[in-house]
């Protein structure tokens, strides 16, 4: 079942168990998903990665958020942004451990060759690309930084 019939199903869900905080984050992405259709052109499929993509960013954009509310001191604010957030994340493959990914990052430094900073873009690309979906790239960035220095 592709990710747009997913969201349509747990909307309907959502609006059945009149969950509006569900019903938010889901509308949301099926935005995100219609937008992104419709700038592909002709052909209006999305690949995986660009699903895994835009969910990603709809996360992170909501835990920004909470994190400045938070800041803030308006928690009245920052709950239903991470309620949101963790309604989308159900869409997300689950996420590595940091051993997972150390491991991942060790492999790829080897197989490059990386040897010091410099390298550092080289060994982001690589792991980047192959933990797609499964590691915020936070994490990744720091484990990669750790390695090199």
């Amino acid at each position: 079942m592709s990710l747009q019939q997913d969201v349509m199903t747990a909307m309907k869900a959502a609006m059945k168990d009149k969950n509006q905080t569900a019903l938010t984050a889901l509308r949301a992405v099926k935005s995100a998903i219609l937008l992104a259709q419709t700038e592909n052109g002709a052909s209006g499929d999305l690949t995986e990665e660009n699903e895994l993509k835009m969910l990603q960013k709809l996360v992170k954009q909501r835990k920004d958020s909470a994190a400045i509310y938070l800041e803030q001191g308006r928690e009245d604010l920052a709950q239903p942004e991470l309620d949101e957030a963790e309604v989308i994340s159900q869409f997300l493959p689950e996420a590595l451990s940091e051993e997972e990914i150390e491991k991942v990052v060790v492999a790829a430094i080897d197989n490059s060759g990386a040897d010091g900073m410099k390298d550092m873009g080289k060994v982001m690309g690589i792991v980047s690309k192959e933990l797609a979906g499964k590691a915020d790239g936070k994490t990744i960035s720091s484990i990669v930084k750790a390695k090199l220095s």
